[in-house]
């Protein structure tokens, strides 16, 4: 089949695993070789990824499987937020940045000439690492992504509430759904943004450090909802707490990077496992090395 044929248009409102729309192409972005049939949700072959002429993360080649929870881990620069990025085209905001490599969702190269951003991003959410509500109260918060993403939504009272029950948090904002949501504790808040994505149907959850701003009660609610979701979502997680990963994932993909001759750092990943592999008997001397604390 070829990829025209995959890209077949389909309404935001229809089940989110349907294929990503062809619509419009983002701007500026060079893409290569696409991949087949993925053996899960998201495919990445052969992946690189630059800002300019520099190469940030290379060598990224791993499927995302399907309701289960993939944890990124690695030190510090060695491209885990810029790969996560890639999965739903944030990158794109970035001037200068470029893709190479594959990135497939359910076969679609989703980086392809007639993809719709915009569709990418409803079927593929993201929580950032400190909260970012907006200034608007709790109840706009979540209605915003399904209202600027054109879903046909018949009640959007059931939609806040089924998203909001859906991120523990209704049982303690249900009375104050018109309140500001900079009202909200941080780990509220970071629930209220899990909320908005959820708001929007995606089937993936990208989380970049959801948990680095709070506080280990507020980082207990949040892997104990992870954990929730994940029978419904795929997640991915970026996260420096090993421990946190081997909670709450069920794969893990380690990351480290490495200088050249001028001191410029390239991400590469260098083994992606089952978590119970990962931390007990990896298959790298790096992944050890990192795991046990001897490095990063």
């Amino acid at each position: 089949m070829t990829r025209a044929e995959h890209n077949t248009v389909t309404p935001a409102d229809q089940s989110h695993h349907a294929p990503v729309p062809e619509v419009n192409p983002g701007a500026g972005h060079n893409y290569t070789s696409p991949v087949g049939a993925p053996d899960g949700v998201i495919t990445l072959k052969d992946l690189q990824v630059f800002y300019g002429d520099f190469l940030a993360v290379t060598d990224v080649s791993m499927h995302i499987g399907s309701s289960e929870i993939t944890a990124l881990i690695g030190p510090s620069g060695c491209g885990k937020s810029t790969v996560l990025r890639c999965l739903n085209r944030m990158n794109d905001l970035v001037p200068g940045a470029r893709v190479e490599g594959a990135v497939a969702y359910h076969g679609i190269d989703m980086y392809g000439p007639n993809v719709d951003v915009i569709e990418v991003r409803r079927r593929i959410g993201m929580v950032f690492q400190k909260p970012n509500p907006f200034p608007k109260s709790i109840f706009d918060n979540v209605a915003y992504g399904p209202k600027v993403t054109g879903m046909k939504v018949k009640n959007m009272a059931e939609v806040v509430e089924e998203a909001l029950r859906a991120a523990a948090l209704w049982d303690e904002v249900k009375d104050k759904l018109k309140q500001n949501a900079y009202g909200l504790s941080g780990g509220q808040q970071q629930r209220l943004c899990i909320a908005r994505a959820i708001a929007t149907k995606p089937e993936v959850i990208l989380m970049d450090e959801p948990c680095s701003a709070l506080d280990p009660i507020a980082t207990a609610k949040i892997e104990d909802l992870m954990a929730d979701l994940a029978s419904t979502y795929t997640i991915i997680i970026v996260t420096h707490n090993m421990q946190q990963a081997a909670r709450v994932s069920q794969r893990t993909a380690f990351f480290t990077a490495q200088a050249d001759d001028m001191g410029h750092r390239t991400g590469r990943l260098i083994e992606f496992d089952t978590t119970e592999k990962i931390f007990s008997n990896p298959s790298d001397s790096r992944t050890e090395a990192y795991i046990t604390g001897r490095f990063g």
